[in-house]
């Protein structure tokens, strides 16, 4: 089974906790990664395109998997490498 999705990666939890309030307040997901995510997938609004279980950290893995296509995640996702806002998209 494999999952596509998006993410926004920021270093700060305030930072991501900021960003998400956007996202559940209308914003768009893929405007606000491009202006503020330090991945570069920024380029395409966030996409990581399609995936399948290992292929991306546990705690990142895991959360995608839980959501429903649409759904982003209730609360930032921390790994290495900062704090998550993932939405499902596939």
């Amino acid at each position: 089974m494999s999952v596509k999705a998006s993410h926004i990666l920021v270093k700060k939890k305030s930072l991501a906790d900021q960003l998400l309030e956007r996202i559940n307040n209308g914003e768009s997901f893929s405007k606000l990664a491009k202006e503020f995510s330090e991945c570069p997938s920024k380029k395409r609004g966030g996409s990581l395109g399609e995936f399948s279980r290992g292929q991306m950290v546990k705690p990142f893995e895991k959360a995608t998997f839980a959501l429903k296509v649409g759904e982003v995640t209730p609360e930032p996702v921390k790994t290495q490498f900062g704090y998550h806002i993932i939405k499902r998209t596939g």
